[in-house]
């Protein structure tokens, strides 16, 4: 069996507990962390085009990049140290839905956890790019709660919407008339 756990900042906790839970000890266990280098690349574009013309100095696309390094080294040793087993780390650099997706390719299980708002249950509770991934894992996903989950009286009630109208109640006939 081979798992995939895409670890994420704040949620990949919950992601590497259910690993440990739901894979034989025989399995395949790869420890995945996506960065996009958008976000770097966009400070790198701005310091170099409107608010570094003219500066000197380092770029600040650079240092973000080297910070991103950092914690990703971080995050998948302490995942490893976590999983308490063997497991391979994988580092991929694109747009986040779309490397997680190509990753789990060939892979039984993707391991995947909410990371919207999670304080009542619904769609809501999943960022867009998890939404894809959810929508477009090439194999199972086990979608995990990174916290307690909320209780099933949180949600929240269907949308009112108007019988049609061969299903509307009849109108009321009028009272009779006082004596």
């Amino acid at each position: 069996m081979k798992v995939v756990v895409w670890l994420a900042e704040g949620t990949w906790q919950a992601c590497v507990d259910a690993a440990a839970e739901v894979a034989p000890p025989s399995a395949s266990i790869t420890l995945l962390h996506v960065t996009d280098p958008a976000l770097a690349d966009d400070v790198s574009d701005a310091f170099a085009g409107l608010v570094g013309r003219g500066s000197r100095g380092p770029d600040p696309g650079a240092a973000i990049s080297a910070a991103a390094a950092r914690s990703e080294e971080a995050m998948l040793a302490a995942a490893a140290a976590r999983l308490d087993r063997a497991s391979s780390p994988v580092r991929r650099h694109g747009r986040l839905e779309r490397e997680v997706v190509a990753a789990a390719e060939g892979a039984d299980l993707l391991v995947v956890a909410r990371d919207g708002p999670v304080t009542r249950l619904g769609p809501r509770s999943l960022n867009p790019p998890t939404r894809f991934v959810v929508d477009h894992a090439p194999c199972a996903v086990l979608l995990v709660w990174p916290t307690a989950p909320p209780a099933v009286d949180t949600i929240p009630p269907p949308p009112h919407k108007a019988a049609p109208p061969h299903k509307a109640a009849p109108p009321k006939k009028a009272p009779p008339p006082p004596h």
